[in-house]
């Protein structure tokens, strides 16, 4: 039997949260206040998976370069290999909110999208 000590962010209540694991699988969840404590606990200790946040180079745009993140989480153990080829990326100006600048990064099945406008220079 294993136990792990999360701070729940499922909700701004940052629950200290208790899972119990017996052979990999999760078997009692306690310290939680809501129901999404419960699913971030069990997610977080079978499958961590984090919204990744960060900024794309563009070319002809009145700002170098615009901010974007994951359209939804990705696998934890993905995280450093979405930065890169997020240090690889150049998209063209003009850039919308919501625009998709990369598809399927790193084989997640996930887009990196665009969270503000940016117009041609």
């Amino acid at each position: 039997m294993e136990k792990r000590q999360l701070t729940c962010i499922g909700c701004p209540m940052g629950c200290q949260v208790s899972v119990t694991l017996e052979q990999g699988e999760v078997t009692e969840v306690t310290g939680n206040t809501c129901k999404r404590g419960e699913i971030y606990a069990r997610k977080e200790v079978t499958n961590p998976t984090r919204i990744v946040t960060s900024t794309v180079r563009v070319n002809g745009g009145i700002e170098p370069v615009v901010s974007c993140k994951t359209a939804q989480d990705i696998p934890k153990g993905k995280i450093f290999d979405c930065c890169k080829a997020l240090g690889e990326l150049e998209v063209s100006a003009p850039v919308a909110m919501g625009d998709v600048l990369l598809r399927d990064v790193c084989g997640t099945g996930v887009d990196i999208i665009a969270t503000k406008d940016l117009p041609v220079a």
